[in-house]
């Protein structure tokens, strides 16, 4: 079913400004589906969605795309690939009067309808009620407005002003496997909640956990150095059950959802098996040292622009996440500093890993 099902029809001009609140709709997808992978990801997919959306089903040609948020702190840069879509990035520093980019955001807006008479609807990707004033006089000026967002976090008395009918919900532009991914991670994290909490109990009442006794055998058999939280001071410490114990880390174990591989399946696309074979190059080269293989994430997605230069950005990290989907690959988070950063797994189990990495597979670990 489309987004734009109960949407009247297009108005006379065929021009749209679209002003997307990127900050909020990032932290968003982050806290509700319970920190998922490169949330910032969903966020660029939700753009982009929303875009094309707007010319198939509206006929609405985007001349203003404009994204907000405090840039330096969404570790990945968004602004390329935002760059690539043909939207412009507003970086408005962070303050501690919450409503910064929300100004900057309605300054932009006004001034595009006071500049720009040809644009006849706009398009807001946010749901304060802080934007209502500047809504309200929009339509005051015979412009079609929209909002786009997700439900739990808009306004209500925005929704009630603007009617429900000119509401588009985020869920509805998300690709339906993108959107179950997210799903299918906020449920197994509420999953571990529960766990979690069922050990804490059982821990109270004088038994320890399994979990907790694993933990601790593997504390216990570190060398004293590392016990105590050792590490070499040229890179951060990558967490792991088997890394270097340091404060709150059985905690943080008991926290993290089982890793686990997406369900199988086969590779026939020649950029994802480039994409594939080029990772086992770099896990060859780079993680044949450790005792599980990994790889650094982003400097391996600078690497890959060498190997598919005619792409842009957002598409190899696409292409990434494919191979994650079909099951060949695992993204985790590491603690580090100054920054978190993620790393990339290979399951040897794969029958595509097998094909391009000939070898005995028990001799492989399975990450």
């Amino acid at each position: 079913m489309s987004a734009f099902t109960t949407f009247p029809a297009a108005p006379a001009s065929p021009y749209a400004a679209v002003f997307i609140d990127f900050e909020n709709v990032y932290y968003f997808l982050k806290n509700h589906y319970l920190d998922p992978h490169d949330p910032h990801d969903y966020a660029l997919d939700l753009v982009r969605a929303l875009r094309d959306a707007l010319k198939r089903e509206l006929g609405l040609d985007s001349l203003v795309l404009n994204a907000y948020a405090d840039f330096d702190k969404i570790p990945t840069g968004p602004q390329g690939p935002l760059y690539l879509m043909g939207v412009s990035t507003r970086n408005v520093l962070g303050t501690d009067h919450k409503n910064a980019a929300d100004m900057q955001l309605c300054i932009d807006a006004l001034e595009v309808l006071y500049t720009r008479p040809a644009i006849g609807t706009f398009v807001l990707v946010a749901g304060d009620r802080d934007y209502i004033p500047v809504l309200q006089h929009l339509r005051r000026q015979a412009r079609q407005v929209k909002v786009v967002g997700f439900r739990e976090s808009v306004s209500g008395d925005l929704l009630q002003m603007l009617g429900q009918e000119h509401f588009i919900d985020a869920r509805a532009l998300l690709p339906a496997e993108r959107l179950q991914a997210l799903e299918d991670h906020r449920a197994a994290r509420l999953r571990q909640g529960e766990e979690v909490r069922r050990l804490r109990e059982q821990g109270l009442a004088g038994v320890q956990p399994p979990a907790a006794r694993q933990a601790t055998q593997e504390v216990a058999s570190l060398p004293a150095a590392q016990a105590e939280g050792g590490a070499s001071p040229a890179a951060p410490v990558p967490y792991r059950a088997s890394a270097p114990a340091r404060p709150g880390m059985l905690e943080q174990l008991l926290q993290e959802p089982p890793a686990t591989f997406a369900p199988i399946r086969r590779i026939t696309r020649t950029d994802e098996r480039r994409v594939l074979e080029f990772l086992l190059q770099q896990v060859q080269k780079f993680g044949s040292q450790q005792a599980t293989p990994e790889i650094w994430a982003s400097p391996f997605l600078r690497r890959l622009t060498d190997v598919l230069p005619e792409l842009p950005d957002w598409e190899r990290r696409q292409l990434l996440n494919q191979l994650r989907d079909a099951g060949a690959v695992r993204l985790e988070k590491r603690e580090g500093e100054p920054h978190p950063f993620s790393v990339i797994l290979v399951n040897y189990q794969h029958p595509d890993v097998r094909e391009l990495n000939p070898g005995p597979v028990e001799d492989k670990p399975m990450g």
